[in-house]
């Protein structure tokens, strides 16, 4: 969005800069607030407390956002004021001539603590708050809960030969896109307002700030421009909210761009998690049985937690046969920064817990950890968790294939006897399953007059390469090459609905509707070409280059130009196709399992993903660096092989991250590396050369050409991969990410396996 920033000034002069301020206390009555001297202030424009803002919460699930904070603060940084002025140095004098008065509360910062009878609350009108889905009654803390019993875990454990239990924790993950969150928005003399902002989804910030305005949503425009990333993190509203108030009051243009510091501080993370896990299995290593317990730190805001804390739940058996499984997770609030959606979904965290542990038991029975995912791997047409039949079976080809490319065994017995420099290595091994195709989608396909062709729909490329697989199937459906496909800019003035560029969705379901779409379109063009060339429809074919002509005939033939000026201009009208879906799943069986809080009925496509890596860690540091990976993942049908390569390399990373060295540092709720200087994230010299990507092709039936998602899963099982290594190399088992090197060095000398 920060590309606009000549355009704005250009086109849009007056434009005002704003500054905000957040609050100093992580829990606190807001008791007054005098704005007099700021108001004052020579070349301010406008300045906005929450009291200046209409009461009118947002969010996903529960509305319980406002875009400035009224009679409460619950975070370190959540926004209090608002200044448009002159400059940004006028804005930033007058937030510090703004008087505010709290009352400091108790507060509390970790999620298990939050639901203990008597711990602060943060919401206390919680059950007021507009909620689509049943809130937990146990606590008002609890902002979501999902329950899944199968089977009979209390009794099943009696059949089991052996057991492991324990406690794994995972952190706060910063998304750190490339550029920071960003809006501009406009009021024009009819009181429309148009935003252009750095987001998912245009049609979610047009709804929520409509919401959260007042307006109705026909005087929201929202515009997509090309934004720097966003992995979930720019789902819902950033600063989009604020920005429109701003602009509504001033009655001129206003650009907010947050510093990288705001950004860290005051949008989401990753869920923190705690989750207990104790899995049973017999001799020859059938798992039978399993208990989980998660907590979810979903923040002061409950934002996306429900949906999240669902998923976390739905993978929390692992893509496996365990006939006895109960889960309870739990999404609580507390006093930080609100957590929401991030790659993956919540499902990074329970494979985490669920791959870790496999790996224990493996070791327990003495059994190759891939043998032992092999044995219990999930096949085609069998249930998942809730009783939905799963479409693809590629997982255990999956497995075969990474353990040929990595030279499994070979690895694995020599592992621990390669030592240099006090360094030891070791190879790991996790899955992962996943799901893509959810929610609602449309496309509109034009035929231009010169026989090009125009694709619109809804979905924001967030640098994932959407708009090129887009344009590649609907130049595939007609014959066309893709330097003739125009792919138009996301507008809701102009574009078909599309819910949001998340959840591995975009490829699948919008993919599906631009293929119907551009059918549309075919038919009609061979309907034109058929009273043309006087033949049959049946008789006719598409040809490269736009033109259509009579099978058999290479000089029968018309350009796709030639069919446009006949409808533009004779008969028929202007050619153009369209198409709406809404992605429809088996829904769960009642009779099958016991279901509770699930934050949405059905499932989507399922993938999968095997990944083994190979670490190196130092003996008397505990420094772990990775040395390569190889993982083998269905992606149903390549249809763009180097952006499937690429979207699996960049998760290896981000899940390389995770599993390494990425944590966001709370101090009593106060966010303490929010720089990139203080927070590590993977760069060129810590990720390896040696990513070894394997794509494994097994359509979708109902996909575009056979498609599934890509973006998420790789990540899902990295991290995994990696602690399962440093256990192969180290002897040590680590229940704990990231496996930094305190972390890991910490554990060798409890267990007495340091240099």
């Amino acid at each position: 969005t920060d590309d606009l920033s000549p355009v704005s000034r250009r086109l849009r002069p007056g434009m005002l800069p704003p500054a905000m301020t957040g609050s100093p206390y992580a829990h606190a009555r807001i008791l007054s607030v005098d704005t007099a001297a700021a108001k004052a202030l020579p070349g301010v424009h406008v300045v906005l407390t929450g009291e200046d803002v209409p009461a009118n919460y947002t969010g996903p699930f529960i509305e319980d956002q406002v875009a400035l904070a009224k009679g409460k603060v619950r975070y370190v940084g959540e926004p209090i004021a608002a200044v448009a002025a002159d400059t940004l140095a006028i804005a930033r004098k007058a937030l510090q001539l703004i008087d505010f008065e709290f009352e400091e509360l108790e507060a509390v910062f970790d999620p298990e603590e939050a639901m203990k009878p008597g711990a602060p609350i943060l919401h206390e009108d919680r059950d007021s708050y507009p909620c689509p889905i049943p809130l937990p009654t146990e606590h008002l803390n609890g902002c979501a809960m999902t329950e899944f019993v199968e089977g009979d875990a209390d009794k099943a454990w009696a059949e089991c030969d052996v057991i492991v239990e324990g406690v794994y924790e995972t952190p706060a993950q910063e998304h750190m896109y490339m550029e920071p969150s960003s809006t501009v928005a406009e009021v024009d003399a009819q009181g429309k307002l148009t935003i252009w902002s750095s987001m998912q989804s245009i049609f979610r910030i047009q709804k929520l700030v409509a919401r959260a305005t007042g307006l109705p949503m026909s005087k929201v425009r929202v515009i997509a421009p090309r934004i720097g990333g966003g992995f979930g993190g720019k789902c819902e509203t950033t600063n989009q909210p604020l920005t429109a108030f701003l602009a509504l009051a001033a009655g001129r243009p206003v650009k907010m761009t947050l510093s990288r510091d705001d950004d860290m501080t005051i949008t989401k993370t990753r869920h923190a998690t705690r989750i207990y896990i104790k899995t049973g299995a017999k001799k020859d290593g059938t798992l039978v049985a399993r208990e989980v317990r998660a907590y979810l730190d979903g923040g002061a805001y409950a934002d996306e937690t429900p949906l999240v804390t669902s998923v976390l739940a739905y993978f929390s058996r692992g893509p496996y046969r365990i006939p006895h499984h109960k889960v309870t997770a739990w999404g609580v609030y507390t006093n930080k920064v609100r957590a929401g959606a991030f790659r993956g979904f919540g499902n990074p965290q329970a494979t985490f817990a669920s791959e870790c542990q496999l790996d224990e038991i493996a070791e327990k029975l003495g059994i190759d950890p891939i043998d032992l995912r092999i044995k219990n791997a999930i096949r085609e047409r069998e249930p998942w968790l809730g009783g939905q039949p799963v479409d693809s079976g590629s997982l255990v080809e999956c497995l075969e294939k990474v353990r040929e490319a990595s030279r499994w065994r070979e690895r694995r017995m020599i592992g621990k006897n390669i030592a240099s420099r006090g360094k030891k290595r070791g190879v790991g091994v996790s899955v992962a399953a996943h799901i893509s195709g959810m929610l609602a989608s449309g496309a509109h396909v034009r035929l231009n007059e010169d026989g090009t062709i125009t694709v619109n729909t809804g979905a924001v490329d967030i640098g994932e390469g959407a708009d090129t697989v887009l344009a590649q199937i609907c130049a595939a459906s007609l014959g066309l090459s893709l330097d003739q496909i125009n792919y138009a800019n996301p507008d809701t003035d102009a574009s078909p609905y599309d819910y949001q560029t998340s959840a591995s969705r975009t490829t699948y379901t919008v993919g599906v509707a631009v293929r119907e779409a551009a059918e549309r379109v075919k038919e009609e063009i061979l309907k034109h070409a058929s009273e043309m060339l006087e033949a049959s429809v049946e008789d006719l074919e598409l040809r490269p280059g736009g033109r259509v002509g009579v099978k058999g005939a290479p000089d029968a033939e018309l350009p796709f130009a030639a069919v446009a000026g006949r409808s533009l201009f004779v008969t028929g009208g202007p050619i153009l196709g369209q198409h709406s879906w809404v992605f429809e799943s088996e829904k769960f069986d009642p009779k099958r399992a016991l279901i509770r809080g699930f934050a949405y009925d059905g499932n989507g496509v399922f993938t999968y993903c095997a990944e083994v890596t190979e670490v190196e860690v130092d003996m008397a540091t505990g420094k772990t660096e990775v040395i390569e990976t190889w993982i083998a993942q269905d992606v149903g049908k390549a249809l763009n092989p180097s952006a499937c390569e690429g979207q699996i390399q960049g998760a290896f990373a981000q899940g390389m991250g995770y599993g390494l060295f990425e944590e966001v540092v709370f101090d009593q709720g106060r966010h303490v590396n929010p720089t990139m200087m203080d927070y590590k994230v993977a760069g060129s010299l810590d990720t390896p050369y040696g990513i070894r990507t394997i794509l494994v092709e097994n359509p979708a039936p109902k996909g575009p050409f056979g498609a599934k998602g890509v973006g998420e899963i790789t990540l899902v099982a990295v991290a995994p991969s990696i602690v399962n290594a440093i256990g192969h190399a180290t002897g040590v088992r680590l229940r704990k990410i990231p496996a930094t090197p305190e972390r890991v060095l910490g554990a060798m000398i409890a267990a007495g396996a340091a240099d």
